[in-house]
């Protein structure tokens, strides 16, 4: 389903001033052309536009189309940037001196504004008089929508306000009181979702969050919780169902050609449709990601967004069951077979997925340039494969969740409670798919640390990385962090009980009188 926002009400770009009432002067009229919280909510074709307008809240800067990449990718080990402006560098590497440095402001304002829009489904929508499966439909999905924003806030932010009603000029909701009181609301919510989502769609609704999106975002709230029982019950009910398989071709999960595969469990729609302005929210506004645009290698992208050259080291650990090297490594990364310090066998023969943009190895496009030449990019979400340019308008959906990670997520919480085998059977249906052999033999203690490595593999580079540091303790003590710092020289500027949590914008702070987060004054 891609969310068009074309012909939607004006409204849902403003949702605060729509809300909020006005004085009856003659100096003060409303506008009668404006649509208002109590003139729009009128029928079902009205709650269809709302809850498309609350997904493509997941379409903003600050959220799936450009920021979010940022916040997860290049702050954890797997990253950084390199970019001309220093800010942003600095914000990966943990050094932010101004809370309302772009980044943060908008990643935090933007899922506010995804946030609300969800509110004002749940707040107008059951008044309506409409069919009753389509408003129960609905109204899982606000729930849905709103949980994963709030499972970003909680992750980047700690202690998010958390926000139930539309926003108007009087409301104040309050800030949680902690992370547990964040995640019992996103596990609330979810839950409600669950319970009204439908198993599948089909035609123009494919894309649309389903019973099994949100059981498996549930079973990874747990998961960050540690309550590996709680998170078992409802990742095997995603895999039990039957209706998720891995794709044939790992790479077919990364490319816009092969979207809403069997793999999918929930993806934020993308187009390469776009207006005059790239970055507005409006309708007919663009609906594309820009990640490729900011992790595009030099020449073809800005190049903003980079790799850690460790990942390769990860993925040639060990060859496929035929000697070949872990095609997930060509999937994931564009990188020089001759740069310095490659340990791979120079006899190992080049083949097509080495290749990027041009039909050119880096070796060739960078034939003068060692210091290019040497970088290691991005190769996740970028469109080589179809065009030689990449450019703001990515039509590639974002995969926030896939089969592939509720297989490895289970496994990790069947060998947290000892049931260490049958957690072994699930890694290894992952690893077939990429011709690897089969683990067998492994210890709890062995397989937690096996556990990290395919992770990494599989889903390096899909924002999942930060909540995999977290969940695992390695940002709690400075033990963690020199691990880290071995792999990553920018969590040398990691301050343990600070640099975990974001400062909230220092705007909001001081307008709603929020707590800030231990460490930022």
């Amino acid at each position: 389903m891609k969310y068009h926002k074309k012909h939607l009400l004006a409204f849902l770009s403003s949702a605060l001033l729509l809300t909020t009432g006005c004085e009856k002067d003659l100096l003060d009229q409303p506008n009668p052309n404006l649509p208002t919280a109590e003139t729009f909510w009128k029928n079902s074709q009205d709650a269809t536009k709302g809850i498309v307008a609350a997904y493509s809240g997941l379409q903003l800067l600050g959220n799936y189309r450009r920021w979010i990449y940022f916040d997860y990718d290049l702050r954890s080990d797997e990253g950084f940037s390199s970019s001309p402006w220093p800010e942003l560098q600095n914000f990966t590497k943990f050094i932010l001196t101004d809370y309302n440095f772009e980044v943060n402001a908008v990643t935090w304002g933007n899922h506010y504004v995804g946030i609300n829009r969800c509110n004002q489904v749940l707040a107008y929508v059951p008044a309506i008089q409409m069919d009753g499966t389509l408003k129960t439909q609905i109204l899982a999905e606000a729930r849905f929508i709103r949980a994963l924003h709030y499972f970003n806030l909680v992750s980047l932010y700690g202690r998010p306000v958390l926000a139930t009603e539309p926003s108007t000029a009087d409301y104040r909701p309050p800030q949680a009181s902690s992370e547990q009181e964040a995640w019992d609301f996103i596990v609330q919510d979810l839950q409600a979702a669950k319970a009204g989502l439908p198993v599948s769609y089909s035609g123009a609704d494919l894309g649309r969050a389903t019973k099994g999106a949100a059981t498996a975002l549930l079973g990874k709230a747990y998961m960050q919780q540690q309550k590996w029982a709680e998170a078992s019950t409802q990742l095997a009910e995603v895999i039990s169902s039957g209706r998720y398989s891995l794709a044939a071709d790992y790479r077919d999960n990364f490319r816009h050609d092969r979207e809403n595969n069997s793999e999918s469990v929930f993806e934020v729609q993308f187009t390469a449709e776009y207006s005059a302005d790239r970055d507005d929210d409006y309708a007919g506004a663009s609906e594309a990601s820009q990640r490729a645009q900011f992790f595009g290698l030099p020449s073809k992208g800005w190049t903003d967004g980079e790799a850690r050259s460790w990942l390769i080291d990860e993925f040639l650990r060990e060859k496929t069951t035929t000697g070949r090297k872990d095609p997930r490594l060509a999937a994931t990364l564009f990188f020089s077979r001759n740069r310095t310090g490659y340990p791979y066998d120079a006899t190992d023969p080049v083949d097509q997925d080495d290749k990027a943009y041009d039909n050119q190895t880096l070796d060739q496009r960078f034939s003068t340039d060692a210091y290019n030449r040497n970088r290691v990019y991005w190769r996740k979400y970028e469109n080589d494969y179809w065009k030689n340019v990449e450019g703001y308008y990515s039509p590639i959906n974002h995969r926030v969740i896939r089969y592939s990670d509720v297989l490895l997520s289970q496994a990790e919480c069947l060998n947290e409670q000892g049931k260490t085998t049958d957690a072994m059977a699930l890694i290894n249906l992952v690893r077939r798919r990429v011709g690897l052999a089969d683990l067998s033999g492994l210890s709890q203690s062995a397989l937690r640390t096996q556990l990290m490595h395919e992770r990494v593999t599989e889903l390096a580079g899909e924002t999942w990385r930060w909540h995999d540091l977290r969940r695992w303790g390695l940002l709690d003590n400075q033990a963690g962090i020199d691990q880290l710092k071995s792999r990553d020289p920018d969590f040398s500027n990691y301050v343990v009980g600070r640099s975990k949590y974001l400062p909230i914008p220092r705007t909001d702070v001081d307008i709603a009188g929020l707590a800030q987060n231990p460490g930022w004054n």
